[in-house]
């Protein structure tokens, strides 16, 4: 029988006005979900109620079977931590001392601290690889160590359902990637379940078993983000333009503006995603010529908007003709084929010679023609 910790029914959740309504979804012991939406969209609003910190103006919310309003705060405790966006950190601690501060639910009314308790310090610490801060003050610590200090004092609770707003905010790449990788595992060795809102719908796609996504007062989407983080729905939840979230990449690519024109891009298979990206970036619009569909290259060109020919989707005759039809719109041709290209991608660099384009060739993949020939323009 699945293990369901958390069930939300038919659930409102607002400041006396709603900001969310109707929500209804499950989380399954173990399984790491990402709260996905705009700013302002309520995804703080809904974690705020489902820690307790806000009643929800109607419908019911179930922690491991039962009411969550029958929980005795400290019984509560037992089950659910929470990290916060409004970290309120006391001065003159050291990490240890501030990560005990987790222990309260399961300290008897003298407050003691036993070996057992002093153990699950010492885990805490071990697991967010912080044990190496444990005699530092914690206000004299860095964003990521601080973070670090305060997973770990969510950690020493014990809890079996973990609530975070935005746990890698202000972190660098260094500090986001480990705490990140931090939590994945311990859902996946300790059978912790976490519920994350997140910025960054990269990151929720890699690391996510479910995503939850939120827009305009309502929950739009709830699933594995395999099926339900498409490029049409990531573009809906964010209403951007100038970007594309590809599925297969697992990442959204920025598009070039096209106030540079238009450059086609002949792949070999799988040579020329770099050059794709860096000429999005010095503002070309994109056509490119693929092998096949599934090819690297064509997933990096359909997320950057451009246009893509390939023998797999229409027959040979076509795709040479509409290839040679998208040359003409086109004021460079990027030669990604090496020695051995197919016919076809030949066809079209030979007709882009023929037109008089400027025909950059990349060795093995290398860029330095192509940035040489961009930074000279």
């Amino acid at each position: 029988m699945t293990d369901i910790i958390l069930e939300v029914k038919d659930l409102t959740v607002g400041y006396k006005k709603p900001v969310l309504s109707n929500l209804s979804f499950k989380v399954i012991k173990g399984m790491f979900v990402s709260l996905l939406g705009p700013n302002g969209g309520g995804k703080t609003t809904l974690l705020r109620t489902i820690s307790r910190h806000i009643e929800p103006i109607s419908g019911k919310i179930f922690l491991k079977g039962q009411p969550i309003s029958s929980f005795k705060p400290l019984d509560f405790a037992r089950v659910v931590s929470v990290v916060l966006t409004d970290r309120a950190i006391p001065p003159l601690l050291s990490v240890l001392e501030f990560t005990a501060l987790g222990r309260y639910p399961h300290l008897s009314l003298m407050g003691r601290m036993t070996d057992q308790d002093y153990r699950a310090v010492e885990a805490a610490l071990a697991a967010v690889k912080a044990v190496h801060l444990a005699d530092c003050f914690i206000d004299q610590l860095s964003d990521g160590e601080l973070q670090k200090a305060i997973l770990a004092r969510a950690l020493a609770q014990e809890p079996e359902l973990m609530i975070l707003d935005e746990p890698t905010s202000h972190l660098d790449l260094k500090h986001r990637v480990e705490v990140m990788g931090i939590l994945r595992s311990l859902c996946s060795a300790k059978g912790l379940t976490v519920i994350a809102a997140l910025h960054d719908v990269d990151v929720a796609a890699k690391i996510s078993d479910q995503v939850l996504t939120v827009r305009a007062g309502q929950m739009t989407a709830s699933g594995r983000p395999e099926e339900i983080l498409s490029s049409q729905a990531v573009k809906d939840l964010y209403d951007f333009d100038q970007a594309g979230f590809s599925r297969l990449l697992g990442g959204v690519e920025v598009r070039g503006d096209g106030l540079s024109g238009r450059a086609f891009v002949v792949s070999g298979r799988d040579r020329t995603a770099m050059a794709l990206r860096l000429l999005s970036k010095r503002g070309y619009a994109l056509a490119a010529a693929v092998p096949d569909d599934s090819d690297l290259d064509a997933h990096v060109a359909k997320a950057l908007g451009g246009l893509v020919f390939s023998p797999t989707s229409e027959n040979k005759e076509k795709y040479v003709d509409s290839a040679k039809e998208a040359l003409g719109d086109c004021s460079l041709l990027v030669d990604g084929l090496g020695e051995e290209g197919p016919l076809a991608g030949r066809e079209l660099v030979a007709e882009a010679k023929r037109r008089g384009l400027p025909v950059l060739s990349l060795d093995n993949g290398n860029l330095n023609s192509l940035i040489a020939f961009l930074d000279n323009l």
